[in-house]
């Protein structure tokens, strides 16, 4: 798994490359903890287009990175292309908690917007 982390006002863009599994959450979860310490206003776009697979673990990883940010009062949306994270997301029924985009431009302009 690569992640690349960047600012880019309003928000934080962490791009994610390879599946979000066991063996990659750990690095994820690292760089998560790094920008939610780091981050005032705390706004995340987690870009997972190039993640092809996601299982527990890294589901877990998600869900415990969002409750975090809510705790914080930020913001948080999922880059998500069509495929296996999505439907992941709606069948446990976690697609109503998340906020989520079809594009890193979209998301940008929507931490933009609410600024």
């Amino acid at each position: 798994m690569v992640v690349r982390c960047w600012r880019e006002d309003p928000c934080t863009v962490i791009h994610v490359v390879g599946d979000l599994d066991v063996a990659g959450a750990p690095r994820l979860r690292a760089e998560l903890e790094q920008v939610l310490t780091a981050a005032d206003p705390l706004k995340v776009v987690l870009d997972l287009t190039e993640v092809p697979f996601c299982d527990s673990v890294g589901l877990g990883v998600l869900v415990a990175t969002l409750n975090q940010v809510r705790r914080q009062r930020g913001r948080m949306i999922l880059v998500l292309a069509p495929g296996m994270i999505r439907h992941l997301l709606t069948i446990t029924n976690l697609d109503r908690h998340f906020e989520t985009s079809d594009s890193l431009r979209e998301a940008h302009a929507s931490l933009a917007d609410a600024a």
